[in-house]
């Protein structure tokens, strides 16, 4: 691209009063005059904040990240944008999702930067980032944080998955809240996101599978200096981005989004990869439905050994080869032929690809699990949909028929779970209403409810549990979760009581409430919305504004971009 075209060239290409000050307010910097000179302009979008522990090594990526532009003829220059941390972040971060795609896509748009690298770790920043440059869409590159290393306690190796492990151990006297409380520095030992294909490495999967990373983005460890030259080899490729004038919708084909869903099946990706995908899809104007999941998850098997479905780590995979040996096993399936961001092609950024142990990644012909990826089901309790993640269920489970034990919020969830005298027992079926994008709101990750104490104690370790909710990429279990659309509107789970027979098949694709039209007629007249609305703020807004979890989640009025163009001068 010539230097007078670039977006930057209308603020410091200038040579009247404007000009002057927008360069030399930069200049008090102490940016020197060649930095004017007609050079890219290369933002770093950074998510760092002790509030975000997964990202708190951001601000060593940044300069790392500003050595390769600056090596490469650019000019870097740092912003920050509202940081979500899942592990703090109170009601949920899922809430400030499009908010902080909102605070991206101005921020890029508003300011003089011609390419964008996006600093994302922990589990909303990638999508977030992404949802927000895709409208705006000028050259962007995005550089992960990278995995924790696996944490070791007692002689084992943990991570994010075990704390569920760890709290049903807790609740029936098997270790103590003295061992519960020392695994916690054992398990986060070392900066960077979840260890496991938690929804963080499921993320950092997604962009590196849609072609928006470098290759082997998804899994080189954060405390590995790799990750530190990783983004400085980013930062050089970003200027020569500019410079081609590759922008996002160039790299997010449906030939690059058919891939991302084939490859989170062969990795055991999280389900909230559903969500935000179809949510980056509708930014960038990819028609993408929830059907497309179940679709091109099919036939696909479990390829990655790394827990929640598998029993390893993401450093682990990242030394048995990376994504992109993962990948090569699927080359006979997935779009080779899909550009990238290095400007190579998918194939080719894999051809040369070695698998070094395959007890962490298998061949497509001997899988670690025959079923793996996202099962859609369908019917009269889920009309538009809900999602289930069958590497991560008991298989015994994906056809199963019980009475319904209903909760009718999180709060009624809470209270009653461990009451010995709930009646509820392994063949049950749990059914947790108003957590949904509406309900909660901001459809918190709630939706693989701990069992009762009192099943625990018989050793019943899994049992089948329905929401309109969401659940951690680190958890596990037969949940249906996204169940659209939710209570909180009216949808048909707002109309189930205890003891109603729920039908799963997922073999077949379906989740049936076995009542009468008539009956679930009469129950719709009598239905009242209890959930209330946010009266101000950006509550008051989402809740206005949010789709349904099988759109994606996002704000209707968000849907698409308004491109680079700034809409005023005000100079």
């Amino acid at each position: 691209m010539e230097p007078e075209k670039l977006r930057s060239a209308s603020w410091f290409g200038r040579k009247d009063k404007d000009g002057f000050i927008y360069r030399a307010w930069m200049k008090n910097q102490g940016a020197p005059p060649d930095m004017f000179d007609g050079r890219p302009v290369i933002g770093i979008c950074n998510t760092w904040s002790e509030l975000t522990p997964c990202n708190g090594h951001f601000r060593e990526l940044a300069e790392a990240v500003k050595k390769g532009v600056l090596e490469a003829g650019g000019f870097p220059v740092e912003f920050p944008v509202m940081s979500l941390g899942e592990t703090l972040i109170k009601p949920t971060a899922m809430l400030y999702r499009n908010l902080v795609s909102m605070d991206v896509e101005e921020s890029i748009r508003a300011n003089p930067v011609d390419g964008v690298v996006l600093l994302c770790g922990c589990d909303k920043t990638t999508p977030s980032l992404v949802m927000g440059a895709c409208s705006v869409n000028i050259p962007t590159l995005v550089i992960s944080g990278g995995p924790m290393l696996k944490g070791h306690w007692k002689g084992k190796d943990i991570g994010t998955s075990d704390i569920w492990r760890f709290d049903a151990a807790h609740k029936l006297g098997q270790i103590t809240t003295e061992e519960f409380m020392e695994s916690e520095a054992c398990m986060a030992r070392t900066q960077g996101h979840c260890a496991v294909m938690g929804t963080a490495s499921t993320m950092a999967v997604m962009v590196e599978a849609l072609g928006l990373s470098l290759p082997n983005n998804a899994s080189i460890p954060a405390a590995d200096a790799r990750r530190k030259v990783f983004s400085q080899l980013s930062g050089r490729r970003i200027v020569e981005m500019v410079k081609e004038d590759l922008t996002m919708s160039k790299i997010l084909t449906r030939k690059a989004f058919e891939n991302a869903i084939m490859v989170n099946a062969a990795i055991g990706g999280s389900t909230n990869f559903v969500i935000h995908l179809l949510a980056i899809a509708g930014r960038i104007g990819v028609d993408l439905n929830i059907e497309d999941f179940d679709k091109y998850s099919q036939g696909i098997p479990l390829l990655a050994n790394i827990q929640p479905s598998g029993d390893n780590y993401m450093e682990d995979l990242y030394y048995s080869g990376g994504l992109p040996a993962v990948i090569k096993e699927m080359k006979s399936i997935i779009h080779n032929d899909a550009i990238t961001v290095n400007g190579k092609m998918m194939g080719d950024n894999c051809a040369a690809a070695e698998v070094y142990d395959r007890n962490i990644i298998s061949t497509m012909q001997e899988p670690f699990k025959p079923e793996s990826g996202i099962l859609v089901v369908k019917g009269n309790l889920a009309p538009d949909g809900a999602v289930l993640k069958p590497s991560a269920a008991t298989p015994a489970l994906l056809k199963h028929s019980g009475k319904a034990v209903v909760f009718e919020n999180i709060e009624d969830y809470h209270a009653r779970i461990d009451d010995p005298a709930l009646d509820i027992d392994a063949t049950s079926i749990m059914v947790l209403k108003n957590v949904g994008p509406k309900g909660y709101p901001g459809m918190a990750e709630v939706g693989n409810m701990t069992l009762p104490k009192k099943l625990l104690e018989q050793g019943v370790t899994d049992m089948v549990r329905i929401s309109d909710g969401r659940m951690s990429g680190t958890g596990f279990g037969t949940t249906v979760l996204h169940v659209s659309p939710e209570a909180a509107v009216g949808g048909p789970l707002a109309l189930v009581k205890n003891g109603d027979i729920i039908s799963l098949d997922a073999h077949e694709r379906t989740l049936q409430l076995e009542v009468s039209e008539e009956e679930l007629a009469v129950r719709k007249a009598a239905w009242k919305q209890t959930e209330t609305m946010q009266t101000r703020g950006y509550v008051h807004l989402y809740q206005t504004h949010v789709e349904q979890a099988h759109l994606g989640a996002d704000m209707d009025f968000l849907k698409g971009g308004s491109g680079s163009k700034v809409s005023r001068d005000s100079h």
